[in-house]
């Protein structure tokens, strides 16, 4: 029987530094819908549905055709979110649950199939990464991930990891905004005390790798487009679907 997959996109209005960041037209098109868009164009999911406290991002999702439930207004990330969704007894034939994040609309479709695949493998964690030049490694807003032996995350940092002492060729490995995981872990991680490693680096993800999660990372050949954090981002966004992007 083949294993049933969830896509959760988690969505709120409160961004800071591109205000209504949900709603903002691409192309067009509200951001969160275009992120729906492309997670179901990946064909790596049973179902994708958005998770919102926010009733003019419900409307705009239903506009659109996509399903979106609403949840709670208390959650501090949208890993929590995802979470609701994924204990609500609809979904409790669900095996694994993917977080694809509401500010993705480009986010590349073997990230999404190669996370479901890590947890296939037997990690409680699947995400992906790609390519990313050593002149971009220390800007902050990328997250880097460094890699061990047979695809297992070692560290997720803003800094550029790792540190180059010999001063040789250096390959880096950009994070993207992806992550699969089975309920259960997703459950035992909402369980855990934030860690101070999280609190450091402002990355949820340390949290549960510092308590021992596993992380196996799908790593791809090609760089991707960041996600949509600022004006600049959309714009650079506009900019490249005006050259023929998807």
């Amino acid at each position: 029987m083949a294993t049933r997959v969830l896509g959760v996109i988690p969505a709120r209005l409160g961004a800071e530094r591109l205000p209504r960041k949900p709603l903002r037209l691409l192309g067009g098109v509200p951001l969160v819908v275009r992120v729906a868009q492309n997670a179901a164009a990946s064909r790596a999911f049973d179902e994708v549905v958005v998770a919102t406290d926010a009733e003019e991002i419900a409307a705009a999702v239903r506009d659109a055709g996509y399903p979106v439930l609403l949840t709670g207004a208390h959650h501090p990330s949208g890993t929590s979110r995802v979470a609701e969704v994924a204990s609500r007894p609809v979904y409790g034939d669900v095996e694994i649950v993917v977080n694809v994040q509401g500010d993705e609309p480009f986010l590349p479709h073997a990230s999404i199939t190669g996370s479901v695949e890590q947890v296939k493998a037997g990690f409680d964690v699947g995400t992906a990464a790609v390519p990313l030049v050593e002149q971009d490694a220390g800007a902050p807003s990328l997250v880097k991930v460094a890699v061990g032996d047979g695809g297992r995350v070692v560290y997720f940092s803003r800094s550029p990891i790792p540190y180059n002492r010999a001063g040789g060729a250096m390959r880096y490995w950009q994070h993207l905004g992806v992550y699969a995981y089975r309920p259960a872990t997703l459950a035992r991680w909402m369980t855990l005390p934030r860690s101070p490693l999280e609190e450091a680096e402002k990355l949820e993800q340390l949290t549960p790798l510092a308590h021992g999660f596993t992380f196996g990372v799908a790593l791809l050949n090609e760089p991707a487009l960041p996600g949509i954090d600022t004006e600049e981002d959309l714009q650079r966004a506009e900019a490249y679907l005006g050259a023929g992007g998807p």
